[in-house]
């Protein structure tokens, strides 16, 4: 039997089939659904186009870690020096063993009679005749050596890796605001790293201090970029019980660029401007080859009024996931839906004009300032462990390794807050202990560093690597999408402020080592106490207009203490 089809006049004088009538009434009936409904019902939390994307992703930290972390080797105190002799041209001898001397200048005689043959950096070095010693190492080994950053100008090495840290604070402001607000996530990695790629390049040109300062300070703004969009990035394309993990997906990555660091740096030893050429090539390979096959985030789509693309991505990520999408899934935009604003409204909310989220941003910036202070201060203090500096980078970066692991598994069942107050603890704790073996000037030539002070700076370091990388994952969770990245800026800018201070401390080091440990310690200390003030965010869903967040943060506590009243009468009437 034939089924018989009903024709519906339309006022064109045209005609449509039953079954078309009913599609079309199915295509009016939309499903409107959030991302996060999206990710998680349709999608999947965590599946392989998600995987796939934070791997992409994630792979940029290796290039902020490489360049962060690149004036360990550059900027490195020389271990030894020996002086010059001349009996024939361009004849010089080791001293640092029983070595005899067949002729020598004048010059060269006063230099080992001055000195038994030996050179101490910090002591008779300083008053020297010009020509009458040199490096072991070359001249080209390091900055220090090649400009003679020692004696009355030993604080000079400090200002270049002070101002790389400012300019990340200042670049992460900047490519915060720019990430939120116009070029988005994935084109505000791309730039930033381009500009790290030039102007690493141009850093290994340096004609002086003064101008390799001024590059450090410009590669420091460059690479600020590539942590916070990548983070961002990363976390918003994934389910919220995934979102600690994929977190510090990054920070393994950063933590192979460590480690990665001392394999580069040792090839080219004698020269650290190789170093900087060789460091520049990564990022502008990734920039052109891996990161166009990144998707842009949905959610910041999604806020800037750009709903198509969104739902095009969200697509992608599930056609990867063997998955499919209703045919009738409209996203919702909470900003729109809920409080009624335009998406002007909403690129115009302001982080210090909301009472609750300055408040909040200003704990996580000072807890913030003191884990970035002692985060990069223990990784530039390893000189003054008085271990082969190879080694001591190796050994540290290793240790970042069972942090992320370490981290990674305890984020996925405990609270963030204690998470971070007690690794905070632990890294200052571990400082503080460190001096308890430090040796100081009288001591620092016998050699050999302490094993014990060692391992308790390893433990250390691990320690505040952990609260590094929960300090991120923690802020990416307090902040709304339409300012997140610039709160993750704010935060990274915290986090440069404290980095910045250290490399003075670490100078200082190089004369009394325990006050530096002891100066870690306790700001680790100081910061684990402060995070105790912030809200807890395990398992809370990622909002995406500060409004929105405020409306239902504000229910929640409502909720609670409704609840908390309800326990109270209930044990009331019991008793």
């Amino acid at each position: 039997m034939e089924e018989e089809q009903e024709l519906i006049s339309l006022p064109e004088g045209n005609t449509i089939s039953a079954a078309e009538k009913g599609g079309a009434q199915v295509a009016a009936c939309k499903l409107e659904l959030t991302v996060d409904e999206v990710v998680e019902d349709y999608i999947g939390s965590f599946g392989f186009s998600q995987l796939l994307h934070v791997l992409l992703v994630s792979f940029a930290w290796i290039f902020d870690s490489q360049n962060t972390l690149a004036t360990i080797f550059s900027d490195a105190q020389p271990s030894a020096w020996r002086c010059k002799t001349s009996s024939s041209s361009n004849v010089n001898i080791i001293l640092n063993g029983s070595s005899s001397i067949s002729s020598s200048s004048f010059s060269s005689s006063f230099c080992l009679e001055n000195n038994g043959g030996k050179g101490n950096v910090d002591g008779s070095v300083c008053g020297l005749a010009a020509g009458t010693w040199e490096w072991i190492s070359g001249n080209t080994s390091s900055t220090i050596a090649e400009w003679n950053l020692i004696c009355d100008r030993k604080f000079f090495p400090a200002i270049p890796a002070s101002l790389f840290f400012l300019g990340s604070l200042l670049g992460s402001a900047f490519f915060g605001r720019v990430a939120d607000k116009w070029l988005g996530r994935k084109k505000a990695v791309m730039l930033s790293c381009i500009l790290t790629s030039a102007t690493s390049f141009l850093t290994s040109l340096s004609p002086n201090i003064w101008i390799y300062a001024l590059l450090r300070f410009a590669n420091g703004f460059a690479r600020s970029g590539i942590g916070i969009c990548c983070l961002v990035l990363a976390t918003e394309a994934v389910g919220r019980k995934w979102r600690g993990q994929v977190g510090q997906y990054g920070f393994f990555f950063f933590s192979a660029g460590f480690l990665s660091l001392p394999l580069i740096a040792y090839p080219t030893r004698t020269s650290w401007r190789t170093l900087y050429k060789i460091l520049s090539l990564f990022p502008f390979c990734y920039a052109t080859l891996l990161l166009p096959f990144v998707s842009e985030s949905p959610r910041w789509l999604l806020v800037m009024g750009r709903s198509g693309e969104a739902l095009d991505v969200l697509k992608k990520f599930a056609r990867l996931n063997g998955k499919k999408l209703p045919p009738n899934l409209t996203l919702a935009n909470p900003s729109a839906a809920k409080t009624g604003s335009n998406n002007s409204d909403n690129k115009n909310e302001s982080l210090w004009g909301t009472k609750w989220a300055a408040k909040r941003l200003i704990m996580v910036m000072a807890a913030g300032f003191g884990v970035g202070f002692v985060y990069y201060g223990i990784q530039l203090n390893v000189e003054n462990l008085n271990f082969n500096l190879y080694f001591s980078v190796a050994l540290n970066a290793l240790m970042e390794i069972p942090a992320v692991v370490i981290g990674t598994v305890l984020l996925s069942f405990t609270n963030r807050r204690l998470l971070l107050s007690r690794s905070a603890y632990i890294a200052g704790s571990a400082s503080i202990l460190c001096t308890l073996f430090s040796n100081n000037n009288n001591n620092k030539e016998k050699g050999g560093g302490s094993w014990p002070q060692l391992i308790i700076e390893g433990v250390g370091f691990m320690a505040a690597s952990t609260a590094f990388d929960v300090m991120y994952i923690y802020c990416v969770e307090l902040f709304p999408t339409n300012v997140r990245n610039i709160a993750v800026s704010f935060l990274r800018q915290a986090l440069m402020l404290g980095a910045s201070v250290s490399p003075l401390l670490v100078v200082v080091g190089r004369m009394r080592p325990s006050l530096s440990f002891l100066v870690f310690g306790a700001l680790s200390i100081f910061s684990g106490v402060l995070s105790l003030w912030l809200p807890e965010t395990k398992n809370a869903p990622l909002y995406e207009t500060l409004k929105q967040q405020g409306e239902e943060e504000e229910k929640q506590k409502c909720f609670e203490a409704a609840a908390s009243d309800s326990v109270f009468e209930l044990g009331m009437e019991t008793n």
